[in-house]
């Protein structure tokens, strides 16, 4: 019997002249949990693509079961125990759990007559193998990001799975909800299924692999086992570069506070929050999701109006309840979800960067003033680092870390005093992550006042200058980073003795 379920040779693959993997190595053992690991384009996506069949290689050879191949379509994949769950999951959503589970099953047999009774069977045999509860008869647009994970990692084992490739698994997942996936993860270990785990997130690898390979560019940087890696070395391994995680420290701008909140209530939000945001701090605020800690934030960029209580920008009164009140007094917001709420994506780089001062780059008869747009444009694209070939590009075509220092591009164009960044770093690659750490202390060093909201607890505990921790829609403590730790954190927010 072979020790690996998978090994991948020498595998190259180029489009179109770019050369995407350069003689790319990976074993994968029978039963052990990989972490395949590398930034946003450095080729993790292409090399899954080769070994589920999705592609073909132009050159090297991969073992799958003992098998070796040059190439493999999907199908013959599929038979060979290979099952591989992308972020959209790839189930219907206006179909039932029950259907979504034994769909292709009963396409596969052929068969011309549906049993509703075997299709059940089918579901139930599925979710008992992780021990998973949940109604067959909901439709899947009804559940939760988690449950729909869930259902396509139960799909698979109907097909004998003996390895599963999960690709980027908890980017759109709460902390419990990895905790849950972890959890399901490492029963399969025990039943002898093997998974490779592919992210760019560092306290995942940690969490939950035995061993790690990393590729960057397109090469194979390292392979090992995980309990011989730390922070730093992985962030080398990753990026090529050398990071520390400094602290911030608030210089002293003056004691006139931009925003004053006193006693803000909302309705199912928050209750009696009050604290002050001074010129060149970074104030994180931290807390489960349901703390209020989103509805709070929301209410100073005008989303919501507050039930009771007052807010302050530059000692004059907010109405509150309108955004372009809150971006006339110069409050910029980052969304959370930066694919739904803060960007166009079909639409150019250039017009997602201008779109907020569209008035300021027109003549007064309503013209785009166009070379004064290309001039705006090149200085945030040089001032943001942001990676592209050509700013005319759909804003879609960039990765992660660059869509999100696009947006940070649109608000900083303008005048700001105030930026509220919800999540700044989700989702992005390490790389990517540094850089907007060091953007924020440059922007609050030079007077911005900035309101960081994070899950990140290593985030939150080095870019912040005062920290803010909520549970159920009370503010319970005011911390100094430079005296909190992590645990203090988990605390608070959980409200654990």
């Amino acid at each position: 019997m072979p020790e690996y379920i998978l090994r991948v040779n020498g595998v190259k693959k180029s489009f179109s002249g770019v050369q995407a993997l350069k003689e790319v190595n990976l074993e994968v053992r029978i039963g052990e949990i990989h972490c395949l690991a590398g930034e946003n384009g450095s080729g993790k996506s292409t090399l899954i693509k080769i070994v589920s069949g999705f592609y073909e290689a132009d050159q090297g050879t991969f073992e799958l079961g003992g098998e070796i191949f040059t190439r493999i379509s999907p199908k013959d994949a599929i038979h060979r125990g290979l099952q591989v769950i992308y972020q959209d999951f790839s189930v219907f959503p206006n179909l039932t759990v029950r259907e979504n589970l034994a769909l292709n099953m009963e396409l596969s047999a052929r068969r011309k007559i549906v049993s509703h009774a075997r299709m059940r069977s089918i579901a139930e045999q599925a979710i008992s193998r992780i021990g998973y509860n949940v109604d067959l008869d909901e439709r899947v647009e009804n559940l939760t990001v988690a449950d729909r994970q869930l259902i396509a990692i139960c799909r698979a084992l109907l097909y004998d799975a003996k390895l599963i490739i999960m690709d980027e698994p908890t980017s759109a997942l709460t902390k419990k909800e990895v905790r849950s996936l972890f959890s399901v993860s490492k029963s399969l270990q025990q039943q002898g299924i093997s998974i490779l785990f592919v992210s760019h997130k560092l306290d995942e690898v940690f969490e939950i692999s035995d061993r790690f390979t990393i590729i960057r560019n397109g090469v194979n940087v390292v392979t090992g086992n995980t309990s011989d890696l730390d922070r730093t070395t992985f962030a080398h391994y990753m990026t090529g570069r050398n990071f520390q995680d400094e602290s911030y420290k608030r210089k002293d701008l003056g004691e006139k506070p931009v925003i004053s909140v006193r006693n803000l209530s909302l309705r199912n939000g928050y209750a009696q929050c009050s604290f002050d945001l001074f010129p060149g701090e970074i104030l994180g605020i931290t807390g489960l999701l349901g703390s209020g800690r989103t509805e709070l934030v929301q209410t100073l960029f005008g989303i919501y109006h507050a039930d009771s209580g007052s807010i302050e920008v530059r000692g004059r009164p907010v109405r509150g309840g309108n955004v372009g009140e809150a971006v006339r007094r110069g409050i910029g917001y980052v969304p959370a979800d930066r694919l739904t709420e803060g960007l166009f994506l079909p639409q150019s780089i250039v017009r997602n960067i201008i779109v907020s001062k569209l008035e300021r780059l027109s003549t007064a008869f309503g013209f785009l003033r166009h070379r004064a747009i290309a001039d705006e444009v090149k200085l945030q694209v040089s001032k943001f680092s942001i990676m592209t070939s050509d700013s005319a590009l759909p804003v879609q075509t960039l990765s992660g870390g660059n869509q999100q220092k696009v947006v940070l591009a649109r608000w900083l164009a303008n005048d700001l005093s105030v930026l509220v960044l919800n999540g700044p770093t989700a989702g992005v690659d390490i790389g990517s992550k540094y850089d907007i750490h060091g953007l924020l202390r440059r922007l609050a060093a030079d007077g911005l006042a900035i309101i960081l909201i994070s899950d990140d607890l290593p985030e939150i505990l080095a870019c912040t200058s005062r920290i803010i921790v909520m549970r159920d829609g009370i503010i319970v403590k005011e911390l100094d980073p430079a005296a909190t730790t992590e645990a203090q954190l988990i605390e608070l927010s959980t409200g654990a003795a």
